[in-house]
């Protein structure tokens, strides 16, 4: 167990908070957040103040630690060392990257019970960009589900792009053995190396991936594997701020996996939601009361706390 605080503005904590809106957990007195992601509970405090708390606490707090300040910390050495050399710097990226022809990868569902872990790259070329731009390429944290739907649509005509969605069933095999950041580094490293294949040979001037931990638990994480990207690989935090590659690539994820929800419903004949609050204990109860964790296991990720939820809501 270690922890990690963090100091940052007002309009830091809201944009924190917005990002882990996927993770929310009930709020505790006097913050503004609570969420739990990767093992580790996030709390930003009204006074500015984020307590980092869990087993991946620096990992997560470096994420954000370029643009806050680091008021204190308790932590293994060795962690520590990780947190002052890997830290990302202000600028990040080289000047003018925004207008490269670059690769992009973003993932969405880890926060999520019901569903899978989607994972999307996106090649948008420097004259594609205009395109992009065109069709509304933003954030997908900004956009509502209908407008991702409609971008995501006109999108998949116009780009190159690799999706590789990780349904239930097979991320429940695979997660007592492998974290779910490693499954990350996994998921990415495949689509990043479809993609590249899929655009040869025309190459991309660089590969920007919406970073989820540290490059180097990264490139550990995929050492192992008979193919690794690692050529011009850049790691930034809200990448899709930074290149519209990965905002798209943001936008296509988010729409494979509000359509996966969308056929998991029809299947079950549940309402599956996104997320991973109340609401979606109750349906998560209702399902085990059908069918026990055999059933809940087609749909949801065993290892959330949400499956003791469902059960003890189940045998009340």
């Amino acid at each position: 167990m270690s922890n990690a605080v963090l100091k940052v503005t007002t309009g830091q904590l809201k944009k924190m908070a917005v990002f882990y809106q996927d993770y929310a957990v009930k709020p505790v007195p006097h913050s503004l957040f609570t969420a739990k992601k990767n093992q580790t509970t996030i709390t930003g405090y009204n006074s500015g103040k984020v307590l980092f708390q869990g087993q991946n606490a620096e990992n997560e707090a470096a994420q954000w630690q370029a643009s806050s300040e680091q008021v204190g910390a308790t932590k293994a050495p060795a962690a520590k060392n990780m947190l002052k050399k890997e830290a990302p710097s202000k600028t990040g990226l080289p000047a003018g990257f925004s207008e490269w022809s670059v690769i992009g990868s973003d993932e969405v569902g880890n926060g999520s019970y019901f569903g899978p872990l989607t994972v999307c790259a996106v090649y948008a070329s420097a004259e594609q960009l205009p395109l992009l731009k065109k069709l509304g390429v933003q954030d997908s944290k900004a956009l509502t589900d209908a407008r991702i739907i409609t971008i995501a649509k006109q999108l998949l005509q116009h780009v190159p792009h690799s999706v590789i969605n990780l349904m239930p069933e097979k991320y429940n095999e695979v997660q007592p053995t492998m974290s779910q950041g490693k499954m990350k580094a996994l998921l990415h490293n495949q689509v990043l190396d479809q993609l590249l294949k899929k655009v040869a040979p025309e190459k991309p001037k660089a590969i920007l991936v919406d970073q989820f931990e540290l490059p180097s638990t990264y490139f550990k994480h995929i050492s192992d594997q008979k193919v690794q990207v690692k050529e011009n690989v850049h790691f930034q935090t809200k990448g899709e701020s930074h290149h519209l590659a990965v905002a798209a690539a943001s936008i296509i994820a988010r729409y494979y996996f509000l359509k996966t929800l969308a056929d998991m419903t029809s299947v079950s004949g549940y309402p599956i939601p996104s997320g991973a609050g109340a609401n979606v204990d109750l349906i998560a109860a209702e399902m085990y009361r059908q069918g026990g964790l055999e059933l809940l296991g087609k749909y949801t990720k065993l290892h959330f706390a949400n499956t003791q939820k469902a059960i003890r809501l189940a045998d009340r």
